[in-house]
């Protein structure tokens, strides 16, 4: 075995680790983990780079652990035990000095997560400032260089130092104006419309997005806007089309209608995501839970209210 250089694991890729060793498969680990499996997969890398062992083998239709994998687990887990333990005895309180968080995303994301949340701790007494800073199709940089603090994205840059937690998973939809147009019925009639997408000053199109989704065909944009709040002012009167992820008929599309689309999609997933370094800080651990809390009543929400607002394709 090479030497280890014990500097390279934290607790975060020794708790991936047991997840694996628990879930004989790292796609299951990345379920649990509410993250990419990429990502697990990444984690892994570094581990067996980092302690000389495979530590898993494929066999049959999951990972078999080698001997030093299992000879691992119990002290893996106690130097789990102990970091918890030092958190455990931190105390942290967010009404006792002012708070400062840098957070990229764009203003689909923007809107559905934190105007609630400074409404939240202002009413708590809690002093806070958020500086959001558009994120575009967000790269490794952003958090691996300190260019914010917290990354809310539906398209996570894929780094092993990067930790990712989902916040919300849905179908992409159709929006239009109801007044000039029907939602498209067929796949014909879908490509044949005329379509608006986003280019994002930073770099990227919501349209890379639809090109992950396997769609029968990603149209052409005959019209594309800086950022989701242009989509509006373009689609109402008249027949234009937008296709993004349905929750955003709780905010910045909330003035459209919303229907299926007339084909499968696999849906989108948004996650926050920050780096390593910030995972055990306690104020940062505070924001990422009223974040969480935060997307999960919106989906709560979004989930009563939704059936109401989608039209579906004729058949």
């Amino acid at each position: 075995m090479s030497k280890i250089d014990f500097l390279e694991l934290d607790g975060q890729v020794l708790r991936t680790f047991l997840l694996i060793l628990e879930e004989s498969s790292v796609s299951r680990a990345a379920e649990r983990l509410e993250i990419t499996q990429s990502a697990v997969s990444h984690t892994l890398a570094k581990l067996r780079k980092v302690l000389g062992d495979p530590l898993f083998v494929r066999s049959g239709q999951g990972l078999t652990p080698t001997e030093t994998a299992l000879s691992l687990k119990a002290p893996v887990q106690d130097v789990l035990d102990r970091l918890r333990a030092l958190t455990d005895q931190r105390s942290f309180d967010p009404a006792s000095e002012p708070l400062r968080f840098r957070i990229a995303a764009n203003d689909m994301q923007r809107d559905l997560i934190f105007p609630e949340l400074y409404r939240q701790v202002r009413t708590d007494g809690i002093v806070l400032s958020l500086e959001i800073m558009p994120s575009g199709v967000p790269s490794v940089g952003l958090l691996r260089d300190a260019r914010c603090d917290l990354l809310v994205t539906p398209a996570p840059p894929d780094a092993p130092d990067l930790i990712q937690h989902k916040l919300f998973t849905d179908k992409m939809m159709c929006f239009y104006d109801p007044t000039q147009t029907q939602p498209p019925k067929t796949i014909e009639s879908y490509v044949a419309a005329e379509h608006i997408a986003v280019n994002f000053a930073l770099g990227g199109s919501s349209s890379d997005v639809l090109k992950t989704l396997d769609l029968p065909t990603v149209p052409t944009a005959s019209i594309t806007v800086s950022n989701f709040s242009g989509i509006p002012s373009f689609l109402k009167g008249t027949k234009t089309l937008a296709t993004q992820i349905g929750i955003m008929h709780r905010n910045i599309l909330s003035e459209l209608a919303m229907a299926e689309l007339p084909f499968e999609t696999k849906p989108v997933s948004i996650y926050m995501v920050w780096h390593e370094r910030s995972n055990n800080d306690p104020a940062h651990k505070w924001l990422r839970q009223r974040v969480k809390s935060i997307a999960r009543l919106t989906a709560e929400n979004d989930k009563k209210s939704r059936e109401a607002r989608i039209t579906r394709p004729s058949q």
